[in-house]
């Protein structure tokens, strides 16, 4: 593709960076086949090969307006595009790039503005949104229904096993899922404790920098980054051998962090090793010795439910499956599984018509089998599949700590 920058973005590094990845694409179209945004509206503007037009249009200083946005909005960033795409075009780092520099040229309507402040300032604040939660959680009874369903019920933590190992992980907490899912890196621990290995939280580690960065407060997302790198930094120099991801969101922004810091002075060096120690639990666990899990594993038939981050953007589609049938988990058949649940982060806020389509259609795809229940591997999607599904939801890692 042929591009001409204006020069206030030519002169940039993202600016740079957008075009070299918009003159990788060759307009083949491929990519629409798998946006779940095109397939139900069936418009080129919503698919990957149209919004790439609409940011070249943006970036070569082409008139923008609200319609524009809308279609960028309506973009889920699954990333299922690069996943298809012949020419490897990085679609998601080119629509980071592009929204950023959208929000400065092209301010939002009040409304729009609050509730994206909103969601960065309560998402990331581990403390805040618990507090939320646990109110919600109290007067759940008495919510309107469209709320009461965005309510998780309130989940216990099993205990963490008091021994330790040579073998030392660290993992993150994150923002959202100590409140909401518990038991998610408690399980974890436990489960990895039977195969000689500890896991250890970082406290000073926070969000990811995920909430932030994708909806534009870049600057706030990198301090997010930087926080993380300085909470890790000491059990890395000791000798903690992988960051292990429970959440997947969180994995595919960490594996980031030598990209997005790359030219930090301070932070460079931290921020690319960090992603090199970056994986996903399930891609971790492959690489162990699974017997001593077998005993743990129930009856009934389990559908998994692999999330955008960790197929398309974690580039670790099949690793979970391989894990739970190795530990003995009888797998559920599903369909279209490269589609997005429509949880996508924020997405289920700031788009609810189209997340809530996107969700009926993964209910249905991961339910033609009858299990008895559902697993992912990050919390959005955990949380979203629970507020419709008629079949229990949990995280993967569930099932080997029974």
């Amino acid at each position: 593709m042929q591009t001409n920058l204006v020069q206030q973005f030519a002169n940039t590094s993202e600016g740079q960076e957008a075009e070299e990845i918009l003159r990788a694409c060759v307009h083949c179209g491929f990519c629409t086949a798998t946006c779940p945004t095109y397939q139900e509206l069936n418009d080129e503007r919503d698919g990957p090969r149209g919004r790439i037009y609409l940011m070249k249009m943006f970036l070569e200083g082409g008139e923008v307006t609200e319609k524009t946005r809308e279609h960028l909005d309506r973009c889920l960033t699954c990333r299922s595009c690069e996943t298809t795409c012949p020419s490897g075009v990085q679609y998601g780092r080119l629509v980071d790039i592009s929204r950023g520099l959208l929000e400065e040229e092209l301010p939002r309507k009040p409304k729009e503005k609050w509730l994206r402040w909103a969601l960065t300032r309560v998402l990331p604040n581990r403390r805040l949104f618990g507090l939320l939660l646990r109110a919600g959680q109290a007067f759940r009874p008495m919510l309107p229904e469209k709320l009461r369903t965005k309510v998780p019920p309130r989940r216990q933590a099993s205990p963490w096993p008091a021994s330790s190992h040579n073998r030392v992980v660290l993992g993150l907490a994150g923002c959202v899922q100590p409140s909401a899912a518990p038991n998610t890196n408690a399980a974890t621990a436990r489960v990895l404790d039977k195969l000689g290995i500890t896991l250890v939280e970082a406290p000073q580690a926070g969000c990811c920098g995920a909430v932030n960065y994708h909806l534009s407060e870049h600057e706030r997302g990198l301090e997010q980054m930087r926080r993380n790198i300085d909470a890790w930094w000491p059990a890395i120099e000791a000798g903690a051998e992988a960051i292990v991801m429970t959440a997947s969101g969180c994995g595919a922004m960490v594996q980031d962090y030598g990209h997005l810091l790359r030219e930090d002075p301070v932070y460079a060096n931290k921020a690319r090793r960090v992603s090199e120690l970056c994986t996903d639990l399930g891609a971790f666990m492959l690489k162990e010795d699974l017997e001593p899990l077998k005993a743990s594993a129930q009856a009934g038939k389990v559908a998994f439910h692999c999330p955008c981050t960790l197929q398309h953007a974690m580039k670790q589609n099949g690793v979970v499956e391989q894990v739970l049938t190795r530990a003995g988990i009888d797998l559920a058949a599903t369909k279209d599984k490269h589609l997005c649940c429509g949880s996508a982060g924020t997405y289920s806020i700031t788009q609810p018509e189209m997340s809530q389509k996107l969700l009926s259609n993964k209910l249905e795809a991961l339910t033609i089998d009858d299990p008895v229940r559902i697993v992912t591997a990050n919390i959005g999607c955990q949380l979203h599949l629970e507020s419709r599904s008629d079949v229990p939801v949990q995280h993967w890692i569930e099932l080997l700590d029974r």
